[in-house]
């Protein structure tokens, strides 16, 4: 990914190539900083075991959700409010973080203006760890914007409703959530976002078809 990347002619000050203060740089070298926010949210009751799958939720209320969304989360494993489990490590359970159902949450996004989501409609609870032991995305990219000092964080518009997610996890770490810029996705010819699952095209199929790099950002990062 870094080759194809530095071919198509991005360049970065900091990575698991380059080496950086805020390293190291691989998510798999940083499970110390994940573990102490697991068991601080552990701690404060903010998550719960729970043993259903994806597939379990998706079959458990047929509730309407976004696209790239599960249904919100039926409350299954959901213990009563206050309640801290006693297991001492995350490994075999998933671990959902309890939302406050109802609460209307707000951010500025820099590029699409005001934003507003409320938690247990538009999302519910959520996974921070997963069964196979390895934190998931919302406690990772929280837990590392923090610890390396991120200000702003660019991405796709597909990731909007996460970043509501995100907020709640900073707000329990105790931690400054960065400002955020949500990015058009470059789309096929018929509209729809281009994924590995759409079998489309990746920089290094590009990159192996021949195709000009300084072409392609004239193209796509005109605008």
């Amino acid at each position: 990914m870094l080759e194809d990347l530095r071919w198509f002619g991005l360049r970065w000050n900091e990575g698991p190539d380059v080496g950086g203060e805020f390293g190291p740089y691989l998510q798999s070298e940083r499970r110390a900083l994940y573990l102490a926010a697991w068991t601080k949210l552990r701690d404060a009751g903010f998550i719960y075991p729970c043993s259903c799958s994806r597939q379990d939720v998706l079959q458990s209320a047929g509730a309407p959700h976004h696209e790239n969304e599960e249904p919100v989360y039926p409350g299954t494993c959901r213990p009563p409010e206050g309640t801290v489990s006693d297991l001492d490590s995350p490994g075999g359970h998933h671990w959902r973080f309890r939302v406050p159902e109802g609460e209307t949450l707000q951010f500025v996004d820099n590029r699409l203006g005001p934003q507003r989501a409320i938690a247990g409609e538009d999302f519910g609870d959520f996974i921070v760890w997963r069964k196979d032991d390895v934190p998931a995305y919302q406690l990772a990219v929280s837990v590392d914007d923090s610890a390396m000092q991120i200000t702003e964080a660019v991405r796709g518009a597909d990731l909007l409703l996460s970043t509501f997610r995100q907020l709640l996890v900073y707000r329990a770490l105790g931690l400054s959530a960065p400002d955020f810029f949500h990015t058009e996705l470059i789309t096929d010819s018929a509209g729809i976002r281009l994924a590995k699952r759409h079998a489309s095209l990746s920089l290094r199929e590009l990159r192996n078809g021949g195709a000009i790099p300084e072409q392609l950002r004239a193209h796509y990062l005109s605008s």
